[in-house]
């Protein structure tokens, strides 16, 4: 069966310039945007983005916080932290980042769209309510999810971060929440430096927040057998009303920062078990918003494996069902961090 895939894109994101060596670079999306004109054609639903307004930015983030992006426009260069840097346009770029995934919820719940991918920069998941970081300047899906919940009345929003970094900064807004559950596999000894096995949440929040440190020399088959056996019983027990996903791909064995051993055939896979996941919770939506992935040809040819994974016709092949000894032991510690809160797994 296929599926109406939506896909936000716009030029204007283009319009974000950190520097010319910056790893953050406009190039990222000019190769996804050839790939998508090139492989799909007229097989996705596009849609423009609008700017988020000031009420769904402090959704997240504070007035004065905002009110400083905001100074940076039209200034040539200014330096958010020591490794976020804006041009002139930066603020722009971020306001549709964040209407980007606004609109792409919308479009989900009013059934524009079965699932939809959030092409956009700059990156969200490092994004403080106070304080850029990690090449991000607004949490897009932090905004995204915390919209949902006021506008659509959910009680269950299950955010999957699949970037080799963890997204300390979407752990930090919902950490005490239990409407929002919060999952990430990320490599524990890079930037930045948060996402331990025993960050687990606090108050009623407390096992909703899990964390997945993944051994840096994973591959396809190690970290299809970790999502298989730890996202099954999450999705079984929690029952997430709407799927977000942080789709980073510097795990890629090509990334100049992440680099593990992942091809991008692991994240055909990924996008294949969270579709059967959701099919088994009422079709719950999915939105994916685009984080890390600094090799532009192995970004182009991940986001590729994605997108034509939520817009394939006919029969699909089942999922490997192959087992590791280094990825059965990450399930196993993460079953024994959690089991005493219940929430998932006993």
């Amino acid at each position: 069966m296929a599926f109406r895939v939506g896909v936000v894109r716009d030029a204007r994101y283009l319009e974000h310039k950190p520097g010319l060596i910056h790893p953050e670079s406009p190039n990222r999306l000019r190769s996804v945007y050839r790939m998508l004109d090139k492989d799909f054609a007229d097989r996705l639903v596009y849609m423009e983005p609008k700017p988020a307004t000031l009420e769904q930015l402090e959704l997240v983030h504070t007035p004065g916080y905002v009110k400083l992006i905001l100074s940076t426009a039209e200034k040539d260069f200014t330096t958010l932290a020591s490794d976020t840097f804006v041009s002139s346009k930066s603020y722009l770029s971020a306001w549709l980042a964040v209407g980007g995934c606004i609109q792409g919820i919308d479009a989900l719940f009013s059934e524009h769209v079965r699932t939809c991918f959030c092409l956009g920069r700059p990156p969200g998941h490092h994004a403080l309510t106070h304080r850029a970081g990690g090449f991000c300047i607004f949490n897009n899906l932090g905004v995204a999810a915390k919209y949902a919940v006021e506008k659509y009345g959910l009680e269950r929003v299950l955010i999957v971060d699949w970037d080799i970094h963890h997204g300390n900064a979407l752990q930090d807004l919902f950490y005490s929440d239990n409407k929002v559950m919060y999952f990430s596999s990320h490599y524990i000894g890079w930037y930045p430096n948060t996402g331990d096995w025993e960050e687990t949440g606090a108050l009623e929040g407390k096992g909703y927040n899990i964390n997945v440190p993944v051994p840096k020399e994973m591959d396809d088959t190690d970290i299809i057998h970790i999502y298989r056996d730890t996202l099954t019983p999450i999705v079984k027990k929690f029952k997430p009303q709407l799927f977000l996903v942080a789709a980073g791909f510097d795990a890629h064995k090509n990334d100049p920062l992440g680099r593990t051993k992942l091809t991008e055939k692991a994240y055909y896979w990924l996008t294949q078990l969270i579709l059967q996941l959701s099919d088994s919770v009422n079709s719950a939506p999915i939105l994916f918003s685009l984080e890390g992935g600094y090799d532009n040809y192995a970004l182009a040819v991940s986001v590729k494996e994605v997108i034509a994974n939520l817009a394939f016709e006919g029969r699909r092949q089942r999922i490997p069902s192959t087992r590791t000894e280094k990825a059965e032991n990450v399930v196993e510690r993460l079953k024994s961090v959690h089991s005493k809160y219940g929430v998932w797994v006993k």
